[in-house]
């Protein structure tokens, strides 16, 4: 068989495997949290865009939410702001939130709108400020200190919490046929802006909607198991489990809890895929084997 044939028929038994995912997912919303190396590798940025626009060419209704984490740290840097941390999350006083919306809401939002639009898209992207798409309010952190065994409460500064999601916002640009690409900064009841954790607004954007799925990108393989194998098709029942017994501790637990809490909430399946595989979010959603770990309350794929 030719060289030519045998790529043709490659080709065939892809779109072959596709269909049924297709069909299954036409007119289904997938909220998609684009962050980690699949931000900053050229290649694997437009390898992403023309996913996301293959998916809304294929009937679905893509939702980005993307971070920034990485870009904010170095503007900081660049103007000498000092970056400090609190179980992980930035602490945010004015100063550095002018930063975080510049990067988040101006930066980075337009670079990937561009992004997807060049690669055949139509994106809009918006902040959680515009038509008070994300109402937040400020995180509280509770840590226990050492010397008193007593439980203190760390200000983080604007850093926030999800209170409610305007849908109306996210349904007007999918309604017109967009792309709705989301920085996640959040607008408190005094209008006071706040950077929120993009994980967490894309499981709270993924609830609100009743997603079919919610896709995290992250920068490994997926959830592993104390030896390293990928661990994949997990209830949320073993995901619980996985929690409690430490096999599941450190940087992932945030992104499992935000995973473990939309499927809960009625999102069909969360999946943490790995964002250095070029086409990972297609992987994951038209081909049998995916490449990450896959959440649901049911058994099937």
């Amino acid at each position: 068989m030719s060289l030519d044939r045998t790529a043709a028929m490659n080709i065939a038994e892809v779109l072959t495997e596709a269909l049924p995912y297709i069909q299954r997912f036409t007119g289904k919303t997938i909220v998609v949290k684009f962050g980690g190396n699949a931000m900053v590798d050229v290649a694997l940025q437009n390898s992403f865009a023309r996913d996301v626009v293959l998916m809304k060419a294929v009937g679905m209704n893509p939702i980005v939410v993307h971070g920034g984490g990485p870009q904010i740290g170095q503007l900081l840097e660049k103007l000498n702001i000092q970056s400090e941390f609190v179980d992980g999350m930035r602490v945010t006083d004015s100063a550095t939130m002018d930063v975080v919306e510049m990067v988040l809401g101006a930066t980075v939002n337009k670079q990937i709108v561009s992004l997807i639009n060049n690669n055949g898209g139509q994106a809009i992207g918006v902040t959680g400020k515009d038509g008070q798409l994300i109402r937040a309010k400020k995180l509280s952190v509770k840590r226990k200190t050492p010397e008193v065994s007593a439980t203190e409460i760390v200000d983080i500064g604007h850093v926030g919490e999800v209170r409610s999601i305007n849908t109306s916002v996210i349904d007007m640009l999918i309604n017109s046929h967009f792309i709705p690409v989301i920085a996640p900064i959040g607008v408190g009841e005094d209008g006071s802006s706040y950077n929120i954790n993009a994980d967490l607004v894309a499981g709270k954007i993924a609830e609100v909607v009743q997603a079919e799925k919610l896709m995290l990108l992250t920068n490994v393989a997926g959830l592993q198991s104390k030896n390293g194998e990928v661990l994949t098709g997990l209830s949320t029942e073993q995901v619980d489990n996985l929690i409690a017994d430490g096999t599941i501790y450190g940087g992932m637990l945030p992104k499992i809890q935000c995973a473990l809490d939309a499927v809960k909430s009625g999102v069909n399946s969360a999946h943490i895929i790995d964002g250095r595989v070029d086409h990972a979010v297609l992987l994951e959603i038209f081909t049998d084997a995916g490449v990450g770990t896959l959440i649901t309350n049911r058994s099937q794929h």
